[in-house]
C-alpha cells in the first residue's frame, strides 16, 4: 500500500523592558488496497491538500505578455488531436524547463501538467501500443520527471495530477526505452517528500520491490533503493526487508555500476539504522565479504560513494557498538568526513551531518577529531557564506558535539571567536535555520538549568535570556520543555547571581508575551513570591523583578489585573521600593510599572494615585516630585508618562486626579519641564501640559 503524506486602554503605553545578555502532512491513503505493478487502477488523491504560495514567475527575457502567449499556445498543442504536434509539444516543453525552476513554476501556473499526464495514461492504458506512442510515453515520462526533478512544486503538481498509477504502469512495458523512462520519472519523484509511501508489509509491494531490485535496468533499480529510502520507516519494516531477501539482493548491487552502488548504501543504511537484526545479518552475510566492500568503497574515487559508505559505516556503529570498534577505522572516518566537507556540492552539504552523527555521545570520536584540528576547520567552514542550509546546521550540530564533553574543544571554539558566528545562525534569513537552530539548542539549555555547577546555570539562564525575546515559536517551545518552571524556581535561589539571571530571563520571556503565556508565568511564581523578590536585599535582583513586573503589566487590562492579586501585594512591594531605596536602576522600572497600571481602567489609575499621593495621615513623603527634578532623563520620562497617563482627557475620574496632582505641585513641576533638554522628557511634557489646558484652571 502506498500512501501520501501528507477591555479598553486609556492613555499611552510606555515601552516593555528587554535586555540581552552576552512527509507532507494531511493526506488520505493513496493506493490503499491497490494491487501493482500489474493490477494499478489510475484514480485520484484526496482533495484535502495544503496549499503552498508560490512566488509570481517572470521571464528575465521577454516580456510578460509575450511570455504568456508563447505558453498558451504550448497548452493549446499538447492537447491537439495530431499526435506529431503533441510529440513535438513535449520535447519543447521538456528542453525549456530543464533546470528552470522559475519556467516550471509559470508552465505549472498555466496548467500543463494535466495535458501531459493525459497523454501519458491515454497511452500507457492502450493496448496494443504502436511505435510512435511508445515515443509520446517516453516523452511524456521525461516532461513529468523534468517537472519533479528537484522541485516539490512540480511533485505535487504531477501527484494531484493523478499519473503517478500510469507511471508505474510504464515499468512493465515491453519496449525497453519507455520502461527507463517512467523508471527516471518516478525516481525523480521519490527525491521529494511528498513522494507516496510504500507499505513493505504488503505482500504485493515486497513483491514489486524484489522485482524491481533484480531489474537489469540500473534506473529501475535505482527506483526501488529509492522507495525504501523513502518508505522504510520503523523497525517492522526493517525486519520484513531482511527477512524477504532485499538486504541479499542490496549487498549483490554493491558489484555493480557506479549507481547501484551508492543506492545500495544507502538503502542498506535505512535498513540497517537503529536495528541491530538487521545490522548481525548485513555483518554476517558472506562471511564478512559485505562489510569488507563497505570499508573498501570509502577508499573510492568517487566523493559521492565514499560519503554513503562512510555513512553506512556510521549507521552499523551506532547501532551495534562492537563492531568498527578498530582505531584505525575510527581514525580514518574522522579524517574522510572532514576532508568531505571541501566538496562544493551536495556531498559537501551532507557531510558535516554524518561527522555529526559518527561523533555524538563518543567521547573517544571527540578527542580523535580534536586531534585532527575539526574544531578550526569547521570554523573555516562557518565563515564562507552563504552556506547551503543543510551544510550549516550540519557545521552547527558537530560544532554542539564536539564541545558538549571536552574542555579542550570548548576553549578552542571560544579562542577562535566562533559563537558570534553561532548566534548569527538564530536570526538567519533561512527559516529551515531558525527552526533548526530552536530546536537544537533549546531543550539542551533547558537540561543544563538542573546542572549542578552555578557558573553553567549562569552561563545558560544567560543564553536562555537571549533566545527567549520576542520570538513566539522559540517561547513555546521553552516553555514546552519545562524552562518556565525551571526560571521560576531559580529565581528563588540562595545565589544571588542565579536568582539576578533567572529573573533576567523571565523578564525577556515576558516581553511583549500575549495574555495566555503571562498568566501561565505568573501562576506558577504567584503575587506572594513576585512581592518578595521585589524587595530581595540584593539591588540588582530588585531591579530586574520590577522590570518583569514591568513586562507583565505591558498590555491589556487583564495583564494589568495580575498586578492586584491578592489584595494588591504586588503593587504596595512597588510602591514600598519607590519610598524607600534610594537607586535610580531601582526607581526608573518602579515608575515604568506605575506607567504601565495608569494605562488600565480607573480602578488602575487611582490605585497609582494612591501610590504617587500617599494620604496626609500616612506622615510619607511623596517621591514624584523628587522624580520629576531628577537628573536622570529616563526616571524623568517614566513619571511624566505616569502623570499622562492618570490625566487622559476621556478617563472620567482624570479632572480629579489633576487636582489632587496640583495640590501636590506636580502639576506645576511638569510645566516648568517643557524646555527639558532630553528630547523624550519634552514630548512627554507638551502631552501633559497640552491634557491639563483641557481642563481649565484646576486649582478651583
Amino acid at each position: 500500500m502506498f500512501t501520501r503524506r501528507d477591555n479598553s486602554l486609556s492613555g499611552s503605553l510606555p515601552k516593555s523592558s528587554i535586555f540581552l545578555s552576552l512527509s507532507r502532512g494531511g493526506y488520505s491513503s493513496l493506493f490503499r488496497g491497490a494491487r501493482w505493478p500489474l493490477h494499478v487502477t489510475p484514480f485520484g488523491f484526496s482533495s484535502e491538500t495544503t496549499t503552498t504560495t508560490m512566488p509570481t514567475a517572470a521571464s528575465p527575457s521577454v516580456s510578460a505578455s509575450s511570455t504568456s502567449g508563447a505558453h498558451s499556445d504550448l497548452l493549446t498543442r499538447l492537447t491537439s488531436p495530431d499526435s506529431d504536434v503533441q510529440l513535438k509539444s513535449l520535447r519543447e516543453l521538456k528542453n525549456r524547463i530543464i533546470g528552470n525552476r522559475t519556467k516550471k513554476l509559470s508552465f505549472i501556473k498555466l496548467g500543463l501538467v494535466p495535458p501531459v499526464a493525459a497523454i501519458l495514461a491515454a497511452r500507457a492504458q492502450a493496448q496494443p501500443q504502436a511505435h510512435h506512442d511508445n515515443n509520446l510515453l517516453v516523452q511524456s515520462a521525461a516532461a513529468l520527471g523534468s517537472f519533479a526533478c528537484g522541485f516539490d512544486a512540480g511533485v505535487l503538481a504531477i501527484l494531484d495530477a493523478g499519473v503517478f498509477p500510469n507511471l508505474l504502469l510504464l515499468l512493465s512495458h515491453p519496449d525497453a526505452k519507455v520502461v527507463d523512462a517512467g523508471a527516471r520519472s518516478l525516481r525523480m519523484i521519490y527525491q521529494s517528500k511528498l513522494a507516496p509511501k510504500c507499505d513493505f508489509l504488503q505482500e504485493k509491494n515486497m513483491e514489486f520491490l524484489l522485482s524491481l531490485l533484480n531489474s537489469e535496468n540500473e534506473n529501475v533499480t535505482g527506483l526501488g533503493a529509492s522507495i525504501i529510502i523513502h518508505s522504510c520507516e520503523n523497525t517492522a519494516e526493517q525486519k520484513a526487508l531482511c527477512h524477504d531477501g532485499v538486504v541479499r539482493k542490496l549487498i549483490s548491487l554493491l558489484e555493480g555500476s557506479l549507481i547501484q552502488r551508492d543506492n545500495s548504501l544507502e538503502s542498506l543504511a535505512t535498513i540497517m539504522k537503529n536495528n541491530v537484526e538487521a545490522v548481525l545479518e548485513f555483518v554476517g552475510s558472506e562471511n564478512g565479504r559485505a562489510l569488507s566492500s563497505v570499508i573498501e568503497l570509502t577508499k573510492d574515487r568517487y566523493t559521492r560513494t565514499k560519503l554513503l559508505a562512510s555513512m553506512c559505516l556510521i549507521v552499523i556503529r551506532n547501532s551495534s557498538s562492537c563492531y568498527l570498534q578498530d582505531i584505525g577505522i575510527k581514525t580514518k572516518l574522522v579524517h574522510l568526513l572532514l576532508e568531505l566537507h571541501d566538496d562544493p556540492g551536495q556531498v559537501g552539504d551532507e557531510a558535516p551531518s554524518a561527522f555529526s552523527g559518527l561523533i555524538s555521545e563518543k567521547l573517544d570520536l571527540q578527542k580523535l577529531a580534536f586531534e585532527a584540528n575539526a574544531i578550526d576547520k569547521l570554523y573555516n567552514h562557518l565563515q564562507k557564506s552563504p552556506l547551503h542550509h543543510k551544510r550549516l546546521e550540519g557545521i552547527l550540530l558537530a560544532l554542539a558535539d564536539l564541545c558538549s564533553k571536552l574542555e579542550s574543544c570548548r576553549s578552542r571554539f571560544l579562542s577562535l571567536q566562533a559563537l558570534k558566528l553561532v548566534s548569527d545562525a538564530l536570526t538567519h534569513d533561512s527559516s529551515e535555520v531558525r527552526n533548526f537552530m530552536n530546536e537544537m539548542i533549546v531543550p539542551p539549555l533547558v537540561r543544563l538549568l538542573d546542572d549542578p555547577s552555578t557558573s553553567v546555570q549562569v552561563a545558560a539562564l544567560s543564553a536562555i535570556g537571549n533566545i527567549v525575546v520576542d520570538f513566539t515559536m522559540r517561547r513555546s517551545l521553552f516553555v514546552q520543555c519545562g524552562g518556565m518552571k525551571q526560571l521560576v524556581q531559580l529565581s528563588r535561589s540562595m545565589d544571588s547571581t542565579v536568582r539576578l539571571n533567572a529573573l533576567w530571563a523571565l523578564r525577556n520571556l515576558m516581553f511583549l508575551a500575549d495574555n495566555a503565556c503571562k498568566q501561565e508565568i505568573f501562576m506558577e511564581f504567584t503575587a506572594s513570591s513576585l512581592a518578595t523578590v521585589i524587595c530581595d536585599p540584593e539591588p540588582f535582583v530588585q531591579e530586574q523583578a520590577l522590570a518583569l513586573i514591568r513586562n507583565l503589566v505591558d498590555g491589556c487590562v487583564k495583564s494589568i489585573d495580575l498586578a492586584f492579586a491578592e489584595n494588591g501585594m504586588i503593587l504596595d512591594a512597588v510602591g514600598r521600593q519607590l519610598q524607600n531605596v534610594s537607586k535610580d536602576e531601582i526607581w526608573i522600572q518602579g515608575m515604568y510599572v506605575l506607567s504601565n497600571v495608569a494605562s488600565g481602567n480607573e480602578f488602575h489609575k487611582e490605585a497609582v494615585m494612591h501610590q504617587l499621593i500617599p494620604q496626609a495621615d500616612n506622615g510619607t513623603q511623596s517621591f514624584i516630585l523628587k522624580f520629576l527634578q531628577s537628573n536622570e532623563n529616563q526616571l524623568r520620562t517614566a513619571s511624566v508618562w505616569a502623570i499622562v497617563n492618570l490625566t487622559f482627557p476621556l478617563s472620567p475620574g482624570a479632572l480629579s486626579r489633576l487636582v489632587k496632582l496640583h495640590d501636590a505641585g506636580v502639576v506645576s513641576q511638569v510645566k516648568s519641564m517643557v524646555n527639558d533638554p532630553c528630547l523624550d522628557v519634552k514630548l512627554r511634557v507638551r502631552t501633559a501640559v497640552g491634557q491639563f489646558t483641557t481642563f481649565g484652571d484646576c486649582s478651583t
